[in-house]
């Protein structure tokens, strides 16, 4: 498909597609486990811009930093495409901070109620930007890893990345105190 362009990065092989202003409308693992079904709902867009060379670059480098460490904060923009209900999940995920988690029920529980898990769990999923709007920072109410498309191995990475788990569990993050989990010292 046109308009979706690889990117080698310190993370992995990644591709992303930009809008005609230059905002990330898509970006994924190459080994993206829903990658067909997210490409196909960018197709629906319409035509996908080149990217501006200065736009993937930025891209590049603030994925390069932040692998490195020395970045948790995005400074760029993006442009979700999404039911009304999506947007709200989103969004949400976006007010994590870095080196934070929530679970699922938490989430729900902050868009309306605890009967929500199941629906911001597929809103989730269906995230076109990963690692820009930090999908991965969202685990199961036990505490366990889940549902990440770019694999629990990516997941368990960018999560030990940003320093919201340690010793091989969660259990350890930093979350707020009402979460139910620890804050991390």
């Amino acid at each position: 498909m046109t308009g979706i362009h690889r990117l080698e990065t310190a993370l992995g092989p990644v591709q992303v597609a930009f809008d005609a202003e230059g905002a990330v409308i898509y970006l994924g693992f190459a080994g993206h486990e829903f990658r067909e079904a997210l490409l196909a709902k960018v197709a629906r867009l319409g035509p996908v811009a080149s990217p501006d060379p200065r736009a993937a670059a930025r891209l590049r480098d603030q994925l390069e930093a932040y692998a490195a460490g020395r970045r948790s904060t995005f400074e760029l923009p993006v442009r979700l495409h999404g039911s009304p209900f999506e947007q709200r999940v989103w969004a949400e995920l976006q007010r994590i901070p870095f080196g934070e988690i929530r679970s699922y029920g938490q989430l729900a529980t902050t868009l309306g109620g605890a009967n929500l898990s199941r629906a911001v769990g597929r809103a989730n999923g269906a995230n076109p930007i990963s690692i820009l709007v930090p999908c991965h920072r969202v685990i199961g109410a036990n505490g366990t890893l889940t549902g990440y498309a770019g694999g629990l191995g990516m997941k368990e990475r960018l999560l030990r990345l940003e320093g919201a788990i340690r010793d091989g569990s969660p259990a350890g993050a930093r979350a707020p105190a009402s979460s139910g989990f620890p804050r991390r010292p």
